[in-house]
Parts: C-alpha cells; structure tokens; sequence
C-alpha cells in the first residue's frame, strides 16, 4: 500500500555519530543518527573493519534497546523479601556508602568473602583488574558458562582459539566445516564470511543437530548427535590416518607431534615429552647413514622420525607424540562403521568427508607468491596452504567432553597442515600466544591486601591450583581446584549453590554485574531463586547476606537484589574494547575500539565502570588510589582508559599513544586519546605486514611486529601442543607424583579426564566412579570411545538442547519491541520422525521431563532436526513481573526456559550435589548434556505453559 505522505527529502536527524554496537558480541561499529539529541536511526559504519557497514536485525534495534521501558532509573534498596521486588528508590551517595560499608567490612575481615561475578563480555580488563586489587580470589567472568571449553582447549593446544582469537581464511578456503556454529556470536563477520565462499564456490558443510541460518545456506548439513562432535572428528582423522593423507612436514616443523614421550610405567616422568640438560625437547632422527639418532627437536636440517621406539642416552624408552596419536586414532574403536551409530552419522557419509577433506588440503594446495622468513632464519620463496578452514561455537563447547572435543578438532587441522596457512584457519592478532599463555591465576595476597596475580589465569601444573593444604579448593566456585583445574573464566554457575550450601564455605556479599542468574542465566533456575531467598535456620539471616547488583533493565536477578546499581544503556558511556580483553581484531590486522556517550543520561544512572572506579577509590584499594589517598580516577572510565597502564606504555588501547599520539602498541599516556579514536570512527586498526600474514606462530616477520606492539614478548617460535604436556602432569600427580597430589577421592577422576591426546567420553548416565564410566589407573588400559553408557539414554532417550537465534542475543533481546516482533514465544522442535515415534502431532502441548522435574511446551515438527533431539530458541521465555513485559505477553505465558530442568550439580543417588555439571577439565557449564524424555497431556490443544518440579509447581 503506498504512502501518502512520505517526505522523502527529510534528513533523517541533525547530527551523526560513530561509537560501538553492543547488541551482540560482533561488536560492529555503528552510526547513531541524532535529531534534538535523540536516536533516529542506527546503522553500520562502511569504515569500520568489523562490519564494514554491514548490520543485523539487533544492531539496528539498538534504538529500542535504548528506549526500553525496562531501563532502570534509580539506585534501589530492598525493603520487603528477596524476589518480593519491593524497592526503595536511593541517592548515589546512599547507594554507594551501603556499598562501600558492606565490602570494607569484607575487605578488612577477608576479602575472600566476596563473589565478584560478570556476566557480560565487556570491560573484563577492568573488573578483573579490580577484583586483583581487591583481594578476591572469586572472580569469574561470562566464558565459564558459555564457551570457556572452546577457549581453554585453544589456548593450551594453539596459542589460540576459534570466533574471538582466529577465524577462516575468507578470501582463500575452499571447504569450510562449521562445527555447532549457532547464529548469534560474530554473526556479521560470518555472514560477509559465507557470501565470499558462496560467491567463489566453495564448500560449506554444517555439522550440527539443528539446521537453521548458516545450516539453511550451507552446500550440506550433518546432521549429528549432540555431544558426538569429537567421535565424529576421531572417525575423520581414523580414516586420514589409514590413508596417509598426513601433512607431516607441517607437523614436524610447527608442532610437537615428533617430540619424544617417555615411556616408563610408574615413573614420575612417564608421559612426558623428553628433555636435554638444558629443558630442549627431543626427538628421534634419521641422519645421513640412515641411522636414528636423539638430537635436539628443534634443531634445523633434520630429518625427524614420528613413529619407532628410541632409547635415551640413560637407556630408557621413549617414542614419538604421534605414534601415540596413531595408535589412539587407527584403532578400530574410531572407525566409521564403529561410530556412525553414536553419531547418528553414517559410515559412508564419514569416508566421503574425510575423502574431500584430503581431496581439498592435498590436491588443492594454494601456493602464494609471498617470500618470508621463519623464526629459525630460513627464507622462503612462497606460502604453501591447505584451503581447507573450521570453525566451531557453542555447539561442541557446551558438552561436558567439550574440551577434549576442541582438542580434537585442532588435532585434525593440524594433521591436515590446517592452522594460520593459507585457506585455512588463521590467527587474529594479539593471538597467537604462548600455549598455554604463561599468566597464572592470583592466589595469594600481597602485603598491601592485592591478590599477586589476576583472580583468573592458565595453570600449567598442580602447584598453580587455587587449593588448600590438603588438596581443597579455595575458591567459592571450585574453579582452578582437582575438580575443574584448567577452568579458565571460573565457573559463574555454581556460585550460588556453593555459597548457598556454604561449601567450601560461606560468602557475605554476592556481587554481580549483568549476570540473569534469577532466570536463563543459571541451571536449575527455580532452585536457584530459591537459593537466593533461603534463610539460615540459627540466625533467621539469609543464607548469602548482601546481593549487590548492577544492571541497565529491571530483570529478573533483579527481584533477588538487596542493593542495585543502575547502569547505562551502551549509547550513553564510554567502554573500551581492548587487546588486553576480548578483541575485535581480523587475521590481517589488529584492532581495537571504544564507545563514546552518543546521547545525554536522562535518568539518575551511572557507567557501571564509572560506578567500580568510584568504589575502589572509596575502598582506597592499590591502584585506585594515589600515594596521598585521593581517587586516581576521579572522572572516571574514560580518564581510566587513556591513563592505566598494565606494563610501562601498555594501556587498554593501542592506538594514537604517546604524547603526541604518534605511537601504536607501546607509547605513554596520550590526554588527547579519545579524542583521536573519535576522529577516526572510534576504532583503530593497523594491518599485518604482508610477509607476516600467514605462519604466524613461526613467521619472524609477523612476531617481530607483534612484538613491537607487545603483543608477545618473544620472537620465538610458539609450538603447535599436539600433545598436551601439561596434561599429562596432572594425570601423573594422580598417579602419586610430586609435592602436590590430588585428594584420594579426586584421583581417577584427574587419571581419567587428563589425558595428553583428546578422546570422547559419554556424556550421561555415567557412573559414580570417577563420572566417566570404569575409572582408569596407570596400568589400565586407556578409554576407549564407546564406554557404555548408563540408563540414562534408557530413561531419558531424547537429547535437549538450544540453539540462540540470529535476531536475539542472550536474554535482553527479548523486551525489545522490534526483536519482539520477530519471535515473542517459542516452541520444542522435534523430527517428524521423532514426533510420530512419540505420538506427538505438530501444535500439541507435551511434557517434557528430565530428571528434575517436567515443564509443559508446545511442540513443532520441524525437518531440520536431528532425529532423537527436540530443542528450542534460547533466553525468549520470561519470568512474569520482569523487564516491563505485560503480565500476559506471550513471553511470559507461552515463552519457557529448558534451564528448570539442567540441574548445576551432579549428584549422588541421595541426591547430594557431587561435582558441578561440568566439563571436568574446564568447568564449563555442560548445558547441552540434558536428557529428557516426552509424557502426554490429557489436553495436548488447551494452551500453557507450566512447570513441575520437585516440591514446586507454577
């Protein structure tokens, strides 16, 4: 219908500015059209080097995020129950000295007491930072209970990892796998990604449950069973393997695969790589009269071997990584024919994968015309790629075997020559790092009450867990302890249980920023807002005694708050996206960003960065304060962002340092910073040089520039982990080695889980015993992938999983008027198949029920999912009461969470919490791992929704 009375020749504001989206992780850069000061329109910045001009359904909704009626404008104080959502409206000052009275009364006392946690993935830099300062050893950020498995295995086995440290070759990869890759993280990347691929004919293979967005466009869908992603990747390289379709020039000279491994049976060194005087690794080689000798690995002009027993020079054996590999990989345990069951992916489909995989690396070869250097001297004439590229997200993260299935995955790019070479994937700057990076986490308190390092950090062996002296852990979310050592970004998730349960002790104040923990945000939802009400029977007091919280919309965490603290919407602050954080940088060049306030504050809030700097400054915590007492940054963020510095003439932002701002990477302070990031769009970008593109774990161009930046510290050569040493050092510490050894209880369970080479596990029904099926010692034989599992597949044969969709972001997308319009409710999507095996038509209402409990959904048959899995679109469903919804909106009537029935612990037959619901080795959150099974209603067409769990309904 035409419109009569368009103007079409009206500007669309009086003035535009450039800042930063924040409606999702892509962190595009945006244009924020202004008229009289208020947003018209937002849309991408063309000069921006993430987006290039290119927006999503979320950026340009940002204006409605901004608008929402559910931003809060008060600081507020409860005044009747916790989750009552009575409130008093409070002065700043007020606000802040309650604040600063509770957290100097811990500081004082034991600043352990204090849970600080983030849920959001900015300004991690600062509250870490500030967490140091404090004392606490109870940080933790948003990675733990979102992809800390995908991080961790990354950085331990490459220096780096998928989404936010590498990405694909766009320009160049001729066969692209996406590996449980949803459609919400870096979706504008990925999308300018995908439309070059499709443009030039490449391959696109999704290999996920669920087909939706970047499945629905892919050249082909796998689809898998969830949980199966490292089974399905052992086939492939099972089959690489018998058919000698293996780079071993690429792994000999980038890796560690040629390293020889002890190979002594009770020894304190058996599994380790072996070593000269000197700490140099060693390797078998073959020299002119064709005869082996052990000689220095990385040593030039050698001929390494990578299978055949050695001896050392004091008689013991030793063989190399990769016939370890070989025999894991060849045995007949990962064979197609063996795995296709579990997977749900047939044989033949697996050999003609592994096939174009070898047809694409091998016969397919690019070789650029780029002359380079290596970090040995050596010049080469060209850059040799193989053009095949992965990337994975959430999908195989979020699994309790997601570590060791990332750890697969690498090992198959590796074996394919597939890391930072042309067409395949490759490094972002700051990335590559040392593997692990050498930062520990802090554990213990200097003389001035800071802690002695960050809260979090990578342990390379068991004297960096956070333990006590019989082997407990010491932090209240057991991360960096023998349950969950390399648990990197801590382990948000189980906070409040643990605090709750006062184990390993109590808290006094919960501090959280962002974090929904009264809603998606938390397993076990129900309980856990029951959690956050229960009273201590002897004192009548709650059990955790002060929540403090900070968040820009009245959600449902809310509700739970004693103290609240509200913030900014992302148009109204400055915020920095940093190098020393989460960067926003491409393979050919680093990047780094800011925002700035595009529109005035017209209700009574602050930047919470604002508001963290005040505090500190109040605390007098070190490095807040000067040597006279006063606040170091007294206006605030901004001053912080061009003032700190981590090491002399490192800061949070690399661009315009110095004082004349003629410095990138290194240069003191510059006052006029900001002003320049400003001029220039509000990011920075400086390109790789070109012999520098690619290699860049073992290209001298590229680290003498990535050091020049201080980015690394060394130029050095970083070795590709294909066995992963450190592990191996917690799994002899269980086999009674060393000063520090796990608790008794703890021992199989770290024998089992810590394993150099990655192998799959199950995921349920798993025994008591070391979780995992038979618990393994050091005479037993190692697992293999197919261990039975429990009744738990009998009980419950359905797996349940979510995927996020490509319009929404986490759970605040959802009170936006214009995202609402897209989806205001969702559904359970199941396989026709499996809806008719069930006796379940298309809009029946069903129970869906775990062991926890049942809720009550409405089912949709939909072809686009893996037969045996029903999942559901993530964070729509909404708690009545919150984010200014109306209390029969969709979201709050049919909209639900599969969260109340994911329980945060696993537990014994009594019930009693055991471990966390998490991957052992990192403690990431196993989401994914749900089990479920669906139950009839005597009414499948009346609508709504309901939950049923143990001791509640609603």
């Amino acid at each position: 219908m035409p419109h009569a009375h368009l103007d079409l020749n009206k500007p669309t504001g009086d003035a535009v500015k450039t800042t930063t989206c924040y409606m999702c992780a892509c962190r595009c850069g945006i244009r924020v059209h202004l008229d009289d000061g208020r947003v018209r329109y937002i849309d991408g910045n063309p000069r921006h080097p993430v987006n290039r001009g290119v927006i999503c359904a979320k950026g340009s909704a940002g204006i409605m995020q901004h608008y929402s009626p559910a931003r809060l404008s008060k600081p507020l104080l409860r005044v009747g129950e916790r989750g009552a959502r009575e409130f008093r409206e409070i002065e700043w000052d007020e606000a802040l000295a309650l604040a600063t009275q509770w957290l100097g009364d811990i500081r004082a006392r034991n600043p352990d007491e204090l849970a600080f946690f983030t849920g959001r993935d900015q300004s991690q830099a600062l509250t870490g930072w500030w967490a140091q300062q404090f004392g606490t050893i109870n940080y933790a950020a948003h990675g733990g209970f979102c992809s800390v498995n995908m991080a961790a295995a990354g950085m331990y086995t490459l220096g780096g990892s998928f989404w936010e440290f590498g990405e694909p070759d766009w320009d160049l990869t001729r066969y692209l796998m996406l590996w449980g890759v949803a459609e919400d993280h870096d979706s504008n990347p990925i999308k300018l990604g995908l439309g070059k691929l499709k443009a030039r004919g490449a391959k696109i293979v999704a290999i996920n449950p669920v087909r939706t967005g970047y499945g629905a466009i892919a050249d082909e869908w796998v689809p898998i069973n969830p949980g199966t992603d490292g089974l399905l990747a052992g086939a492939l390289i099972h089959e690489l393997l018998h058919a000698d379709r293996i780079d071993l020039d690429y792994l000999v000279r980038y890796t560690n695969a040629h390293h020889l491994v002890i190979r002594a049976p009770g020894a304190a060194d058996d599994g380790m790589v072996a070593r000269d005087a000197d700490g140099h690794a060693l390797c078998a080689a073959r020299g002119d009269d064709a005869q082996a000798s052990v000689v220095r690995a990385d040593a030039i002009g050698i001929a390494p071997l990578v299978v055949g027993e050695a001896r050392l020079a004091d008689g013991r054996a030793a063989v190399p990584a990769f016939q370890l590999f070989a025999e894991r990989y060849m045995a007949a345990d990962y064979a197609p024919d063996a795995v296709a069951n579990a997977c749900g992916v047939d044989a033949g489909t697996i050999r003609r994968l592994a096939r174009e995989l070898a047809e694409v690396a091998f016969e397919q070869a690019i070789r650029l015309p780029q002359r380079w250097t290596d970090a040995w001297g050596r010049e080469h004439a060209e850059m040799i790629g193989r053009p095949v590229a992965m990337h994975a997200m959430r999908g195989i993260s979020a699994h309790a075997n997601g570590f060791h299935t990332c750890r697969t995955l690498h090992l198959l790019q590796m074996i394919l020559g597939a890391i930072d070479t042309p067409g395949s994937f490759r490094y972002q700057p700051p990335y590559p790092k040392s593997a692990p990076p050498p930062n520990r986490p802090g554990k213990a308190r200097k003389d001035n009450g800071a802690l002695d390092a960050g809260p979090l950090g990578y342990v390379h062996a068991p004297e960096d867990l956070v333990v006590d002296a019989h082997g407990e852990p010491r932090r209240i979310d057991k991360a960096f302890s023998w349950q969950h050592p390399f648990a990197a970004h801590g382990m948000l998730q189980n906070v409040i249980a643990n605090a709750c349960a006062g184990d390993p002790y109590r808290i006094d104040t919960l501090f959280l920023f962002m974090a929904n923990m009264g809603w998606n945000s938390a397993m076990n939802t129900s309980a856990t807002r029951a959690m956050l009400c229960e009273r201590d029977p002897a004192s009548g007091e709650y059990r955790i005694p002060h929540v403090i919280y900070a968040d820009a919309y009245d959600s449902e965490t809310v509700a739970f708050a004693d103290l609240v603290l509200p913030d900014t919407t992302y148009l109204e602050r400055h915020d920095c996206i940093s190098l020393l954080d989460r960067p926003i940088s491409d393979a050919d060049g680093a990047s780094d960003a800011i925002r700035q306030p595009v529109v005035p504050l017209d209700r009574d809030v602050r930047p919470f960065q604002d508001v963290l700097l005040d505090l500190g400054a109040r605390l007098r915590l070190p490095g807040l304060v000067d040597e006279r007492g006063a606040a170091k940054y007294p206006r605030g963020y901004a001053q912080y962002m061009v003032e700190h510095e981590r090491a002399p003439g490192v800061g949070l932002l690399a661009g315009w340092r110095g004082a004349d701002g003629a410095h990138d990477g290194v240069g003191t302070p510059n006052p006029d910073q900001l002003a320049r990031y400003v001029e220039h769009g509000c990011h920075w970008h400086r390109a790789v040089p070109a012999a520098g593109r690619y290699y860049k774990m073992a290209n001298r161009d590229y680290l003498e520039w990535a050091k020049s930046l201080a980015f690394v510290g060394s130029t050095q050569p970083i070795v590709l982990q294909f066995y992963a040493e450190t592990l191996q050092r917690f799994r002899l510490a269980a086999r009674g080695h060393g000063a520090m050894q796990p608790p008794e209880r703890e021992r199989a369970r770290v024998e089992r889980y810590f394993d150099p080479l990655p192998f799959h596990y199950p995921l349920v029904g798993e025994a008591a015993e070391g979780e995992g099926g038979e618990a393994s010692s050091q005479d037993s034989p190692r697992p293999g992938p197919l261990a039975q599992a429990g009744e738990g597949v009998k009980d419950y044969p359905l797996a349940a999983i979510t995927q996020r969709p490509m319009f929404m972001y986490h759970a605040w997308g959802s009170q936006n008027r214009w995202l609402r319009q897209i989806a205001t409710r969702n559904y359970l999507y199941l396989n026709p198949r499996t809806a008719a095996d069930n006796g379940v038509a298309d809009g029946d209402w069903i129970w869906l029920v775990a062991p926890r409990g049942r809720i009550r959904v409405q089912a949709r048959t939909h072809a686009g999912t893996a037969p045996g899995t029903v999942w559901t679109w993530n964070a729509i469903g909404k708690r009545k009461g919150a984010w200014k919804l109306a209390a029969d909106a969709p979201e709050n009537v049919d909209g639900f969470l599969l969260n109340h029935l994911i329980d945060e612990s696993l537990r014994d037959r009594d019930g009693r919490a055991r471990y966390a619901n998490a991957d052992p080795v990192t403690g990431q959150a196993a989401w994914f791992d749900l089990r479920v099974r669906i139950e009839h209603d005597a009414e499948p067409l009346r609508a709504g929704h309901r939950i049923e769990l143990a001791g509640t309904a609603g």
